[in-house]
């Protein structure tokens, strides 16, 4: 390893520099642990780190290292999302209402399961929108989405959804986050239309088919126990995103999701549902994945477990996992300006090579 700016690391006070030969260095602060590759160098400034986000990502690659540095004076503002006028764009055979806001390099947001394009956390809405043209939508069928000619939805359609709406809005290229099922469909969007995909980052995802002994009893019986409105499905769904002890804590842990006034369909969920179920996964393709990857997940996540994201890490090569303590699979909403922070620390500090 060759460092040649020895000035910057003399000028960085109170900062650990941990590089380690090893598959994966554990580092455990407090509140979130991160698992970083034999390749990688982690700078994290020992005072005050998650308020000020002084976290620093680099990876060696061929005896090069690429050091950066975040900007501790970013300013985080909630967004009000309901205060921008939906847009419709016509895609392969369905219309795609979607919404664009902030200026910058384009980023997009994909929903998980029984989520609207509303539902998004303003905190990280906000973060985004200071440095990067932020693009939110509503999967096939919800909402203001329109569900096309065929009855039976798949994950690999949703990412051809996603490739056609940046296609339609002339976008080549876009930074893209996902979440849970949106995980899902990132992963297959970086894998069949790499050329589109810039930074990736996987929260709450898996890599194959969930199932009850990989994904926690209650979760998998909520999502597919099919029983009552889609009112009262989603309803069943909300409280067990967050740890039990969490919501003892704090018992208007709902208010914390902002709602929406776009309608979700009882039939929508049951096709959603079943391309989650159908999925055979990337597992086995994820190494295929050249994009700069963070992987993020809660620790007291139940559905999609720390080890499913793990999982993930292992098999995408340069990928960084950040489990933040305490988190549940609802974690963007527990954390909102932590979770933020770290996304955008990422986003900022990272190089497409």
């Amino acid at each position: 390893m060759k460092y040649n700016n020895t000035s910057n690391h003399e000028s960085i006070s109170k900062i650990w520099f941990l590089v380690m030969p090893l598959s994966f260095l554990v580092v455990v602060l407090g509140f979130f642990i991160i698992l970083i590759p034999s390749n990688a160098v982690l700078l994290i400034n020992s005072i005050n780190y998650l308020d000020t986000s002084n976290i620093a990502y680099g990876q060696q690659q061929e005896e090069e290292q690429q050091e950066n540095q975040i900007n501790s004076n970013i300013s985080t503002n909630s967004l009000n999302i309901q205060n921008i006028s939906p847009k419709k764009v016509h895609v392969g055979d369905i219309d795609i209402a979607y919404k664009t806001f902030g200026k910058g390099d384009p980023i997009i947001l994909i929903n998980g399961y029984s989520f609207a394009m509303d539902s998004w956390h303003p905190t990280l809405l906000g973060k985004l929108a200071a440095n990067h043209t932020v693009i939110i939508f509503d999967n096939r069928g919800i909402g203001n989405t329109t569900s096309g000619d065929e009855k039976q939805f798949s994950i690999a359609q949703f990412a051809n959804d996603t490739a056609g709406l940046l296609d339609a809005l002339k976008i080549k290229k876009s930074d893209v986050l996902g979440w849970s099922m949106g995980g899902a469909i990132a992963q297959e969007l970086a894998i069949s239309h790499p050329d589109k995909v810039g930074k990736l980052v996987i929260h709450a995802s898996f890599c194959g088919p969930l199932n009850s002994t990989e994904s926690g009893k209650e979760e998998f019986n909520a999502m597919t126990n099919e029983t009552g409105t889609a009112e009262e499905r989603i309803a069943r769904l909300h409280p067990i995103f967050f740890p039990e002890e969490w919501r003892k804590e704090n018992p208007n842990y709902l208010e914390s999701i902002p709602k929406t006034t776009e309608i979700i369909s009882n039939q929508t969920l049951s096709q959603h549902k079943e391309a989650i179920a159908n999925w055979t996964g990337t597992c086995n393709k994820l190494s295929n994945i050249t994009q700069p990857t963070l992987v993020i997940v809660g620790t007291k996540d139940t559905g999609t477990t720390p080890a499913m994201s793990l999982k993930i890490t292992e098999q995408i090569p340069g990928a960084w996992l950040v489990q933040i303590k305490g988190g549940g699979h609802a974690l963007m909403y527990q954390y909102p300006e932590q979770f933020s922070n770290i996304v955008e620390a990422f986003l900022q500090n990272t190089n497409i090579l």
